[in-house]
């Protein structure tokens, strides 16, 4: 729109309550209808053209129905959301309480003798059968499986 703030001022007082009543007509809610008026007067003063006095009210209900078709194409594409639909990770409180808890057990686990936490961690990470942990630790099996459990029953005792 060509001119100045005052002449745009006139411009809009003259127009806006015609393209307010239009808006609510077309949205039925009165909130949507100022954010429609608003924006058309914002499309009319960013525009460079000049507005033909003679058409002025069709131009800005255009403009109108125009941000009220895209408003409710928007709205098609919006899903309302369930109430009981949750974020399934953990909160920012669970995850510290579990690397808090991970350091504590990682902790324990350098204070245990190498061949407990050896036969612990190949047990436990890599489900090998106590037959093969004692072969690999040269211990007999009754003793893989007596360290394993100390050491499963150190770990426990500091969680």
């Amino acid at each position: 729109m060509t001119g100045g703030i005052t002449e745009f001022n006139a411009f809009y007082r003259r127009h806006a309550p015609d393209v307010f009543r239009f808006a609510l007509h077309l949205s039925g809610e009165r909130s949507e209808a100022e954010d429609i008026t608003s924006e058309t007067f914002v499309r009319v003063w960013a525009s460079t053209g000049k507005i033909e006095q003679a058409t002025v009210r069709g131009y800005l209900f255009t403009i109108a129905r125009n941000l009220y078709l895209q408003s409710l194409h928007r709205r098609n594409r919006d899903v309302p959301l369930k109430d009981d639909v949750h974020d399934p990770r953990p909160g920012p409180y669970a995850r510290a309480s579990s690397r808090s808890e991970a350091a504590a057990i990682q902790e324990r686990m350098m204070q245990l003798p190498e061949l407990d936490r050896a036969a612990l961690l190949m047990r436990a990470m890599d489900g090998m059968p106590y037959e093969q942990i004692a072969r690999t630790l040269n211990i007999s099996v009754s003793s893989a499986k007596v360290k394993v459990h100390r050491a499963r029953l150190a770990l426990a005792g500091w969680r």
